[in-house]
């Protein structure tokens, strides 16, 4: 059993430290169920672990490149009129700008490379992760999880990559409280006081869950991306994930007709979510889904 360092009790004003006494201490927490254990995740996991952080350090790379170009070009006055999504439009727009100073055209032109430099690096990893995950235990997981809205490849890659084995949550409440998506709380008597959600736990796996959760604000519906991700899915699966789908959508409507904020609304959601990956999750793995590649 190994147990978190960080949750292991100790009495304040104690400054004599001994093996001794660590012993004693950690034999009397264990046998009081005060220790609190910590999943390790095999060598091959943690390898794959740190494949999908790389990636996602490169799209936070991108995007803060992105932002910085963003920046200097409103530094010096420069505005898009159209929509700035860097799609094909925005990218000719900023292959036609120039500055009338060589140094301002030079500082442009490093700030265009760095971004070009990282969506190469997006692309390479991306590749390097489709490559690798048929190998991976946790494919059928994949598979099942890309059936839902909002969980694309490299989402549902990157929350198992974190979460690791489903199976050691005995209840989805207990994946939701690992995420911190759950309100804190500070009750006493007859008085119950809840707040904003705790932060506990994964902040990676939290960041790509309320991503997808934002997807979900939307009537529901199969677009053609989702059928496509559908394909030899079993059908359960696939019933589950429209099942959450409609859930979720209309959770979100109501929560803004009551006068939420978007950001409330949406993390009220990812919370429901956690549930629905929880449980797509697990089901993909017992039904053991066929190893094919995935959808690009």
């Amino acid at each position: 059993m190994v147990c978190a360092p960080s949750l292991i009790p100790k009495k304040p004003g104690e400054r004599v430290k001994t093996d001794r006494r660590d012993a004693i201490r950690l034999v009397r927490s264990l046998r009081a169920g005060d220790l609190s254990a910590v999943y390790v995740p095999s060598v091959d996991d943690e390898a794959f672990r740190d494949l999908a952080r790389t990636w996602a350090s490169a799209r936070d790379d991108l995007k803060r490149a992105r932002q910085q170009l963003k920046a200097f070009l409103l530094l010096h006055g420069v505005r898009y009129t159209g929509r700035a999504d860097w799609g094909a439009a925005h990218q000719r727009w900023l292959g036609a700008h120039a500055f009338d100073s060589a140094w301002q055209q030079l500082a442009f032109e490093e700030h265009r490379r760095t971004i070009e430099d990282r969506l190469a690096q997006c692309a390479r990893l991306e590749t390097a992760l489709r490559e690798a995950v048929p190998n991976w235990r946790f494919y059928p997981a994949v598979l099942g999880l890309q059936s839902m809205r909002g969980v694309q490849f490299t989402t549902a890659v990157g929350m198992l990559a974190e979460l690791g084995d489903l199976s050691r949550f005995a209840h989805p409440r207990q994946l939701m409280a690992w995420l911190g998506v759950t309100p804190s709380e500070h009750s006493s008597g007859e008085k119950r006081r809840q707040g904003s959600i705790t932060k506990n736990g994964n902040s990676c796996a939290r960041k790509l869950l309320v991503e997808a959760a934002w997807s979900y604000r939307h009537p529901a519906r199969v677009s053609p991306d989702i059928q496509r991700r559908h394909e030899g899915i079993p059908k359960p699966i696939v019933d589950r994930a429209w099942d959450a789908q409609v859930r979720l959508c209309r959770r979100f409507r109501k929560l803004v007709a009551r006068g939420k904020q978007k950001n409330i609304a949406v993390v009220a959601v990812a919370r429901e979510l956690a549930g629905f990956i929880w449980d797509i999750g697990r089901l993909a793995m017992s039904l053991a889904l066929p190893h094919e590649v995935p959808h690009a």
